[in-house]
């Protein structure tokens, strides 16, 4: 059976940042906020001690201080990948770190690319039946411990209310770390019968979720996400209500963020707790790292049983219901950074970038000034016209260099220059984010509105198109097919993804993350044709496995961390 494994999460995987920074320019002249370190740990979930990670906070904190009024430079990807991902993320505007530790202010440039996300997926829950609604963010604690699974998963992760209105609670609550339970409450107040069913919901929520080791848009203490829960009347229906999820994560990972995910099922031992089947996309980051970008669950009747969501079926007997859950969180807002961006920062995909395009206009004598800026206004309200997503930087304050710096860095995937001689010409100069340096700048396109819309948007599906082949190149020189433990262990250490035939027990799977660290990522639904032989016991297998280092992040649902990462 082929399936996929996790590198170690040792410290090297994120190793602290703060005591290094690059001493190349990298052509970076203007003036940048300080890094995101002051409130985030660059370690991994099995990394340092709290006392060592108190250590590193407080050189965090003084460095921060002391370069706070300095020109800042992104530390290059081959040096510190942890160090250029902070540093991308501070830079771009995307975030901030909050008043408490482990906490992240989303800045409006990151939220847009959450709201691109958002928009993309609403579209399609409501294409597949699916309704928005709320649910309550304080869970009562009794519901956590109906679920034997879901109460030893969260336990040391919950953050609890014991007082309310200067009084103290008769029972605690629990602010949400997922929804489940509340969920199967009201499902069993709404479900009586057949004529009920399907239900199927979705909402858009905070989660809070109390992690030690923190990690901007990939581990939080909160963070954003939207979790769908439906109720079937068949097993059958609930499988293929869980398969057609995980389908639309997949979708829009290829077709949106440009980011090749390999789906698939998740090993017995890595699946959800509380779920019968865990399907995954995981997507590989720019330092070879796996991320889990999105899961889906078949949670059979599990949660139904517990709660006692139960419907009278056509023949008047009294069934309980069939589940699924399904979740994708901001973390995906990281995968996009960790995928495409290079040394210059962001590398966003067009059709999920706040802004597709910006325009420079450029002058040097006071009296070239209103003609240039008519002529770039007028572009502008063209592309806008259109459906572009359009930024128009008339700013005084800053030079042309420093503003086409500015916006390479945030990750625009098109900027067109607008000057005096373009102006008398008629003509603009447009330069592609994905082709850095004279190649990818193009002279002499027509200003005349049909064909510079026409230009434009061919432009932005090449470098859709672009990013999506660069990433896929990426990922498939970087996955090794194995056919024994030893190439196994080879290609970990390596630091490559590992792709061999697996029908290995539970144990097997464990004494490997034991050996070498790894875990089973998933089994791939693209499976290679034809018998072979288990890596591990030698035995006849049917199916491969995918072992990868991982990203440390925040698992959806019940992942019973302590045990299965």
């Amino acid at each position: 059976m082929v399936s996929s494994l996790r590198l170690p999460t040792l410290t090297s995987l994120f190793s602290p940042s703060f005591t290094r920074r690059s001493t190349v320019s990298l052509r970076r002249s203007f003036h940048l906020r300080p890094p995101l370190a002051a409130g985030f740990s660059a370690q991994s979930a099995a990394s340092s001690p709290p006392e060592i990670e108190n250590q590193v906070d407080s050189k965090k904190s003084s460095r921060v201080q002391d370069r706070g009024n300095t020109d800042r430079v992104i530390t290059p990807l081959s040096q510190d990948f942890n160090a250029w991902y902070l540093d991308v993320i501070a830079n771009a505007e995307l975030a901030d770190y909050g008043p408490v530790r482990g906490t992240m202010v989303i800045r409006p440039y990151g939220y847009a690319i959450w709201e691109a996300i958002q928009d993309y997926l609403n579209v399609k829950f409501k294409e597949t039946g699916h309704s928005n609604m709320y649910f309550p963010q304080f869970i009562p604690y009794s519901f956590i411990e109906k679920e034997a699974s879901h109460v030893e998963g969260f336990s040391p992760e919950l953050a609890l209310v014991t007082v309310g209105g200067g009084k103290e609670l008769e029972e605690k609550l629990v602010v949400r770390p997922t929804s489940e339970t509340i969920v199967n409450h009201m499902f069993t107040q709404w479900i009586h019968s057949y004529r009920d069913l399907p239900l199927m919901i979705n909402q858009w929520a905070n989660v809070t979720r109390w992690e030690m080791r923190t990690k901007p848009f990939v581990r939080t203490l909160e963070f954003l996400w939207q979790e769908g829960h439906t109720a079937h009347a068949t097993p059958e229906e609930a499988e293929k209500e869980a398969l057609q999820m995980i389908d639309v994560y997949t979708k829009f990972a290829y077709e949106q963020a440009a980011i090749p995910v390999i789906a698939g099922r998740k090993s017995k031992v890595e699946t959800f707790a509380g779920a019968n089947k865990t399907y995954t996309i995981e997507a590989m980051m720019g330092d070879r790292k796996a991320l889990q970008a999105g899961t889906s669950h078949n949670l059979g009747q599990n949660f139904s049983r517990a709660f006692g969501t139960q419907f009278t079926d056509e023949s008047g007997q009294r069934q309980h219901v069939w589940q699924t859950s399904w979740a994708v969180s901001t973390r995906f807002v990281g995968g996009i950074i960790m995928t495409h961006g290079d040394d210059t920062g962001l590398m966003l995909p067009p059709r999920i970038a706040p802004i597709q395009v910006v325009i420079v206009p450029i002058w040097k004598k006071v009296d070239e000034r209103t003609g240039v800026l008519d002529a770039a206004t007028s572009v502008a309200e063209t592309l806008k016209t259109a459906g572009l997503k359009v930024k128009l930087d008339d700013t005084d304050q800053r030079t042309p260099g420093w503003k086409f710096n500015f916006w390479e860095m945030k990750g625009v995937p098109l900027r067109i220059e607008i000057g005096p001689r373009d102006v008398s010409s008629g003509s603009v100069v447009i330069s592609r984010r994905d082709i850095p340096g004279k190649q990818g700048k193009v002279f002499g396109i027509s200003m005349e509105p049909s064909v510079l819309e026409a230009y434009v948007k061919v432009r932005l599906d090449e470098i859709q198109s672009s990013l999506l082949q660069r990433a896929i190149s990426f990922r498939d020189s970087n996955i090794v097919d194995v056919s024994s433990y030893e190439e196994l262990k080879e290609a970990i250490s390596l630091g490559k993804w590992a792709r061999g035939p697996w029908s290995a027990s539970d144990a097997d799977e464990l004494r490997v993350k034991e050996e070498t660290g790894a875990t089973i990522r998933c089994f791939p639904f693209e499976q290679p044709q034809g018998t072979k032989t288990c890596l591990m016991t030698g035995k006849h297998s049917l199916f491969s496995a995918l072992p990868a280092t991982s990203v440390p992040q925040e698992t959806f649902r019940y992942d019973l961390r302590e045990k299965c990462s």
